[in-house]
Formats: C-alpha cells, structure tokens, sequence
C-alpha cells in the first residue's frame, strides 16, 4: 500500500485532552516519525507536531479522531508525492 509523509499540527487547550492523544499516538506509533511537543504556558495551552508516514486513510483517521477531542484544535499538512 502506498504511503505519504503528513505533518499533523496539534494545539491543546483542554490539559484533559492530552492522556487521550498519548493514547491515540501509541495506538498508531507504527506510522510516527517523530513528534515534538512545546507547553507554552504564557497562552496556558500545548503545541504538538507529529510527523507520520502512512496510507492516506490511516493519517485522516488519526486527525479525525484526535480533531473530535474536547478542546483540541488539528490541521493536516501532507507531501505532495504518494
């Protein structure tokens, strides 16, 4: 099956939210890359940026479900070959 490189954009502002992305990242932590992420506690919120590789459905169905999280906001960017 054929994959792509994607880069999914998280921002957190539910602190509630995080044990529940972790778990979701784990879940699918055979596409990851890597991930970084960044507290930024003057905006009292998390930034995380992961960097996959995986069939177009598996990267939508991870953004989705981190996307419909209380108090997470998800964007997807992906490389422009398959």
């Amino acid at each position: 099956m054929e994959t792509r490189v994607a880069l999914i954009s998280i921002i957190v502002e539910k602190f509630d939210s995080a044990e529940e992305i972790n778990s979701l990242l784990h879940k699918y932590g055979e596409y990851v890359i890597g991930r970084m992420g960044l507290p930024y506690r003057k905006k009292n919120i998390n930034i995380i940026s992961v960097a996959v590789d995986a069939p177009q459905d598996i990267i939508s169905a991870l953004s989705g479900k981190i996307g419909k999280l209380d108090g997470v906001s998800v964007k997807t960017v992906y490389s422009g070959g398959i």
